[in-house]
């Protein structure tokens, strides 16, 4: 598992910072086709660390490459102070990913016995699972995917010409427990993608996790790898923000 230093954490926030105002750099910090590769041990470190409903993928610059730093949070929403800091590094997709949504129907079958015990009446009916809360349809995760792909740069320009790129994100609140599965082994390739919001109306960033595990399947409901929760920072800056 890769970590950062407090004085290499502190560096990578800073060279964020000056990275958003700077439309060269922006550009040379999001190549097409990169993503973050968030290993197990990083899931497990923030299963046993975070004691938040959240934790916070703090964007920084390591040595030149951007970077997501993981921060666990305490019950108040605060960042935990730890030695050291795990981060992964943005760099380019080794190999196809599969975006995968299980649907899993249930068939009632009815035979009716009368009381003489004869089979007067036999029928079936397919029910449609209904997620309690649905996640996120594997095509508007391409579509946010691919839109970023497109667009991100017109974005950055568009945010860095109103207010000189203070409204670009420095973090992302992601919650854990659609990350931190029980005790499950879970590896995830996390992917910028782009989507317009009600609230704000305009588009926003939005990190979105794929999951990379072998058992997706065996439940009732609608089960994907993929989750689009994470809320940037800004606009989205409802947990205490993190001096430098």
């Amino acid at each position: 598992m890769q970590n950062l230093n407090r004085e290499q954490y502190t560096t990578a926030m800073e060279g964020w910072v000056y990275a958003k105002t700077n439309l060269r750099s922006l550009e040379e910090l999001f190549p097409a086709n990169h993503i973050f590769n968030i290993s197990t041990e990083q899931v497990d470190w923030l299963r046993k660390t975070n004691a938040n409903k959240e934790f916070c993928a703090e964007v920084g610059v390591v040595e030149g490459r951007l970077s997501i730093m993981l921060s666990a949070l305490d019950e108040k929403g605060n960042r935990i102070a730890v030695g050291e800091v795990p981060y992964s590094v943005f760099e380019p997709l080794k190999e196809d990913i599969t975006l995968t949504e299980t649907q899993t129907y249930s068939v009632v079958k009815k035979v009716v016995l009368s009381k003489d015990m004869r089979k007067i009446d036999n029928d079936s009916d397919m029910y449609y699972p209904i997620a309690n809360k649905p996640i996120m349809e594997q095509d508007k995760a391409v579509d946010s995917i691919e839109s970023w792909q497109n667009n991100g740069q017109d974005w950055f320009y568009a945010e860095y010409k109103q207010n000189g790129g203070k409204g670009i994100f420095n973090k992302f609140y992601v919650p854990v427990d659609k990350i931190c599965h029980g005790d499950q082994q879970f590896s995830f390739v996390c992917s910028f993608g782009l989507k317009y919001s009600e609230i704000y109306q305009k588009q926003l960033p939005a990190l979105i996790f794929i999951g990379v595990h072998n058992n997706l399947g065996g439940s009732v409901e609608t089960i994907s790898n993929t989750y689009d929760w994470a809320k940037p920072c800004p606009p989205v800056c409802k947990i205490p923000d993190f001096d430098l």
